[in-house]
């Protein structure tokens, strides 16, 4: 899958080389602080997510809906620098969406949006696509909701779905509603990674855990259930793993999921379980893999809550921290 000319430059890398297919938005943050200060940096769920596996080293291709404006310009630059690449298409946008957080005390975000969604044309998973990626506003906000359920179903014949449903209960109305939309995706995908939070929201009044342990029965060879600093619960058929979180000095937590699910993908690549005929082996992890696995996604997300905005870290970063 080829650069169009609006997209960021890219290497060559020819459609066959094994990648991961990011499908979702990019969008401008505006940050209030609670200290009174207001900065805009680029953003969104799937951007994030595709940031973190161009910043350690993968192959991340991102179909998203931007403006050919200023603000696209900036967070076309920004992908650039992390070595991710559009898809065609996927500058077509009227304008360039906007999410403002607010930030209280502890740096925990509330969020609203000025936006649109809309799969790129013929975007799909093609020979090298090792796994899609979806999830937060792509999977749930009309237009483009539709065309990513279809492409999901269509790629599960050959690569591995991903799903992080990242609630944004601003965008999705009613949570009993957005359960049903969103469990549709958890039906589809082999790893679901989603934050108690998300399912607190979800499913008030129920643990989390419980919740996660239901959607296994759904579909997914692998359901991780983030904490924040308290780390990371992992529920498979054959058994759960928990992690906990290293400590750090929190800056805030935009993009810390985002991160996880990045680290995550770029794992299950490392342990060679991405794709469609890895599906039997995936719902036969080991412990240990599974233990080391959720280390590094919650040591990667440590590194992004240390500092500001959704900034992961490159994998020398992470070697050397």
């Amino acid at each position: 899958m080829s650069t169009s000319p609006a997209a960021p430059a890219t290497d060559g890398t020819p459609e066959t080389e094994e990648h991961v297919l990011v499908v979702g938005e990019a969008l401008i943050d505006v940050v209030h602080r609670a200290d009174g200060s207001v900065d805009e940096h680029p953003g969104g769920s799937l951007a994030n997510v595709a940031l973190t596996l161009g910043r350690l080293g993968r192959d991340a291709r991102l179909a998203t809906w931007l403006g050919e404006d200023a603000r696209g310009e900036v967070v076309r630059a920004w992908l650039d620098d992390s070595a991710v690449t559009l898809t065609p298409g996927s500058t077509e946008a009227g304008s360039t969406s906007v999410a403002t957080a607010h930030l209280d005390a502890h740096g925990a975000a509330t969020y609203e949006f000025d936006l649109e969604w809309r799969v790129p044309a013929g975007t799909a998973a093609g020979h090298g696509t090792l796994a899609v990626h979806t999830g937060s506003i792509a999977a749930v906000l009309e237009p483009g909701a539709s065309g990513v359920r279809a492409l999901v179903a269509a790629a599960r014949a050959t690569a591995t779905i991903t799903y992080d449903p990242n609630a944004r209960p601003a965008l999705m109305g009613d949570p009993a509603d957005a359960r049903t939309r969103i469990e549709t995706l958890v039906a589809l995908a082999d790893v679901v990674k989603v934050s108690d939070e998300d399912l607190t929201w979800l499913a008030p009044g129920t643990d989390p855990a419980d919740v996660a342990r239901t959607w296994l029965t759904l579909g997914p060879a692998l359901v991780v259930v983030t904490y924040g600093g308290e780390g990371a619960l992992a529920i498979t058929a054959t058994g759960e793993q928990r992690v906990t979180a290293p400590r750090v000095e929190v800056v805030d937590t935009v993009g810390a999921g985002d991160s996880f699910m990045g680290a995550l993908l770029d794992g299950l690549w490392d342990a060679g379980l991405l794709g469609a005929d890895r599906r039997d082996t995936l719902r036969a992890i080991d412990p240990d893999t599974l233990t080391t696995l959720l280390e590094r996604c919650a040591a990667v997300a440590a590194v992004t809550v240390s500092r500001a905005g959704a900034n992961p870290p490159r994998r020398a970063e992470l070697a050397s921290a």
